[in-house]
């Protein structure tokens, strides 16, 4: 007949501790890594805005085609800014139009945000080239 002691089962599994220490040794390692991913991530964040860029491009070309002309607003070519992280929205970026007449014209996206902490913002701008250039590095 078996007793009441026999008839607990003992499973294997970690104590408190050693779940503490393997958090802590993960966090030590994350902050160890964290400042050489900091230009891996402001890169891949400024792909949005050259993404755009190329879409204002592309709008502003087919509007030339149409009118001989590039539009002097944004909204005349479709072009409508997607929300900013500040508007709950995915957008790290703010899209202007600097410049337009017949012959050339000018567009800007500057960051809302400091993607690494050094008090510069990201801007990259666009012309009738085609071609998005980065004015200021972040």
């Amino acid at each position: 007949m078996k007793t009441k002691k026999d008839s607990t089962l003992k499973i294997p599994s970690y104590n408190l501790q050693e779940v503490l220490i393997v958090l802590v040794i993960v966090g030590v390692l994350l902050l160890l890594a964290l400042p050489n991913l900091m230009p891996l991530i402001s890169k891949t964040k400024s792909v949005e805005a050259q993404t755009q860029l190329k879409f204002i491009y592309n709008s502003q070309t087919t509007y030339r085609y149409m009118y001989s002309k590039y539009a002097q607003d944004l909204s005349e070519v479709d072009f409508e800014a997607p929300k900013t992280v500040n508007q709950n929205g995915t957008s790290n970026y703010n899209y202007e139009l600097l410049t337009a007449n017949n012959s050339s014209f000018k567009a800007r996206a500057t960051a809302i945000t400091d993607f690494d902490g050094d008090g510069t913002f990201n801007v990259w701008e666009i012309d009738e080239n085609g071609v998005p250039k980065q004015t200021v590095k972040d």
